[in-house]
């Protein structure tokens, strides 16, 4: 499941449980690491939601510039989960390219985020003023490419405790993912 041992069964370590199982039918594995302090896993996804609708993102927004940073940093947990979702925006197929590197079912303006998204997820120092450009090329404007970033590296921040606190892959959500997203996703737990 994780590393760390389940905190004591508190109030506020219950409403999260509680949620998930409302949400998913089980406690996901991750949120037992995230049990150990609840206001933060509610402040980080309040401000991920925050990001996301300043910046216009809609799911499907979301699950490429996901999918793209999880499948680059070997996040098997996200890459799971947001393949699952960007299945049900678009199809198996496209979120198993994605997670793959291969964008040629993307438009135009989602090339030019997911590149954006495996940049920043694999050498953000290496991004240049060109990269930036090439998302303005693309259709998106400054505000919009802030929130991108922005989006991308707060999911970066949440698969790295995630990652670094071991947190496995839940069975039901790998049973739920779609075959072509399983078969894909060979990488992290």
């Amino acid at each position: 499941m994780s590393f760390l041992s389940e905190p004591a069964p508190t109030p506020r370590v219950r409403a999260l449980y509680d949620a998930d199982v409302r949400d998913y039918g089980y406690v996901m594995n991750l949120n037992r690491a995230w049990a150990h302090h609840p206001d933060a896993h509610d402040a980080l996804f309040e401000l991920l939601g925050a990001v996301a609708r300043q910046g216009g993102l809609t799911m499907r927004d979301r699950g490429i510039l996901v999918t793209a940073c999880a499948a680059t940093l070997g996040d098997s947990y996200c890459s799971l989960a947001w393949g699952r979702k960007l299945s049900e925006e678009a199809d198996p197929e496209l979120a198993a390219a994605v997670l793959a590197g291969s964008d040629e079912r993307l438009s135009d303006s989602e090339r030019a985020m997911a590149r954006w998204a495996r940049q920043v997820a694999r050498d953000p120092n290496g991004a240049t003023a060109d990269d930036v450009q090439a998302l303005r090329d693309a259709g998106h404007d400054d505000a919009r490419i802030f929130a991108i970033t922005t989006f991308v590296a707060l999911r970066m921040a949440f698969s790295t405790v995630n990652d670094a606190l071991g947190s496995e892959p839940d069975d039901e959500l790998r049973e739920s993912a779609p075959d072509a997203v399983r078969d894909v996703v060979t990488w992290g737990r």
